[in-house]
């Protein structure tokens, strides 16, 4: 069951920022989740439509200008890191998942992975990108027919993960509420992989793992391998 540093280390450090992703990188997440926006021609990672609760300020992100995010500060001290900065950091040493919170030029972001893949050493499956919006998805995947993308569902559908299949995706993420074993029966007869979110507690973990789960999107990597791998039972959330 691979685990995935979501926003990087994010329990350890301030979420999408350099310091998680090497934090991350540290712990030898299997993968690290990323968030995306663009302001004017740049691709930023950052998750929040809005900057209050990260940036203590009023507004949307994405109405800033590239000036005012050179400016910004998460929790007043780290910068917002661009998408291409990112890419060079992680340079192909785990798996990198870019969600799409907002709408980006699918041109630019699709020049950002085929330079991912020329000059740091990512290979087609070390890129996946995923979002709630699957006509961004069904778009990216005619840019970038070899691409693989994950659809995100926050609830189990009806036809659990037929909706994945037909997107042509490669894996389906789901929310920790509404996974089920017959969902993954389901996406694994179909050939999908599926990746659940947000995995921190010990039950939760190994409840994963009794249904088959491929992979998990956690804040605290190091503490679930070490669940993982049974050195703990404790949660994360206990001092």
């Amino acid at each position: 069951m691979l685990v995935i540093a979501h926003r990087g280390a994010s329990a350890e450090a301030p979420e999408n920022t350099v310091v998680a992703f090497k934090r991350a990188l540290d712990t030898h997440a299997d993968a690290i989740e990323i968030d995306i926006m663009q302001v004017e021609d740049e691709i930023y990672v950052f998750h929040d439509r809005y900057l209050r609760r990260l940036a203590a300020q009023p507004g949307r992100f994405i109405d800033l200008s590239k000036a005012q995010v050179a400016a910004l500060r998460i929790f007043s001290q780290h910068p917002v890191p661009t998408l291409a900065e990112t890419i060079a950091l992680i340079r192909g040493r785990c798996l990198l998942n870019i969600e799409l919170k907002s709408e980006v030029d699918l041109g630019l972001l699709a020049e950002h992975i085929k330079i991912a893949q020329r000059e740091h050493a990512f290979t087609n499956e070390a890129i996946l990108v995923s979002s709630f919006n699957h006509h961004w998805l069904h778009s990216l995947k005619q840019l970038l027919p070899e691409l693989r993308i994950g659809a995100l569902t926050a609830g189990c559908p009806i036809g659990l993960a037929g909706f994945a299949e037909e997107l042509q995706a490669w894996s389906v993420h789901i929310d920790i509420g509404f996974v089920t074993e017959a969902f993954v029966i389901d996406a694994h007869k179909r050939g999908l992989k599926v990746f659940v979110y947000t995995v921190d507690e010990p039950e939760d973990i190994q409840f994963m793992q009794d249904i088959g789960v491929d992979g998990i999107f956690t804040n605290h990597p190091q503490h679930t391998r070490n669940v993982i791998s049974g050195h703990t039972t404790r949660s994360p959330y206990v001092i």
